[in-house]
């Protein structure tokens, strides 16, 4: 069988994580990456504005790159669209949730957070997570309003506000009963990118987890199942966006591995 072509979409660059983590489990795999510029931050959109907003670029994604597998590398729109996409479209999708269950898992103290991003926070699928598999625990759970547009800011080479970052993420450190957060879910797919600075600026030590790993396994998988499109597609290392890049954001693709620009020119 031939080797599968991969569609990873998201908002903006924070998908470049599970991007990662795909081309280590899948290194014969045609990567083609997709962000939606032109309507960035998902977090702030009207929900249904948001499903239709999705299905008309992932429709033109598709048309454009040829896939066999589309992951979906972003909480927010996975949390909201997943489930209308596969209605419109035969080709598999992967999404990306929230890993709440493992958190559970590994958690000491029963305290867990949950760093997402505003839209995910208030989507009943994460409430959903949280109460089939962490009602036993005190989950902690923070859409944080800058976090995502902050890490697009440090791939175009801006220096990261520590103070800012502390900020953002402080809502997730509790401590309730002599016990104290011991876990943190990073549930926006841009939040690993800066996990090192995160984890320099927490108030204390706490596994941060990272779910790009296990996205990768479940695209190996579907893909391991799926048979090869006949599509042309277009190149490994592609970046399709729906506006014109800003300054230094070209760059930034082509240093993680999507030197191919593409330009859809789908306004909001």
């Amino acid at each position: 069988m031939s080797a599968p072509r991969i569609l990873l979409f998201d908002s903006g660059m924070g998908g470049l994580t599970v991007a990662a983590a795909v081309a280590r489990q899948m290194p014969d795999a045609t990567l083609v990456y997709a962000a939606d510029n032109a309507g960035f931050p998902y977090g702030a959109w009207r929900e249904d504005a948001l499903v239709t907003r999705i299905r008309l670029v992932m429709a033109q994604l598709i048309e454009t790159a040829a896939p066999d597998v589309v992951v979906i590398a972003c909480n927010t729109a996975s949390t909201i669209a997943l489930a209308d996409l596969r209605a419109h479209s035969s080709v598999p999708f992967v999404g990306t949730v929230p890993a709440i269950k493992p958190a559970a898992a590994q958690t000491q103290s029963g305290i867990i957070g949950v760093l997402a991003t505003p839209g995910t926070a208030k989507r009943e699928y994460t409430h959903a997570l949280i109460e089939k598999f962490a009602s036993h625990c005190d989950v902690i759970l923070h859409g944080a309003e800058n976090l995502a547009a902050m890490t697009e800011a440090t791939l175009r080479g801006e220096p990261l506000d520590l103070a800012k970052l502390r900020h953002e993420i402080a809502p997730v450190f509790v401590e309730r009963g002599g016990k104290r957060t011991d876990v943190v879910v990073l549930g926006c797919t841009h939040y690993p990118l800066v996990a090192a600075e995160i984890g320099a600026v927490a108030p204390w030590p706490v596994t941060l987890i990272d779910p790009s790993a296990a996205i990768a396994r479940r695209v190996a998988d579907v893909a391991d199942e799926t048979p090869r499109g006949a599509g042309p597609g277009v190149e490994h290392g592609t970046v399709i966006l729906t506006a014109k890049p800003d300054a230094g954001i070209a760059d930034a693709y082509a240093r993680l591995g999507f030197s191919q620009v593409k330009v859809l020119d789908l306004p909001v």
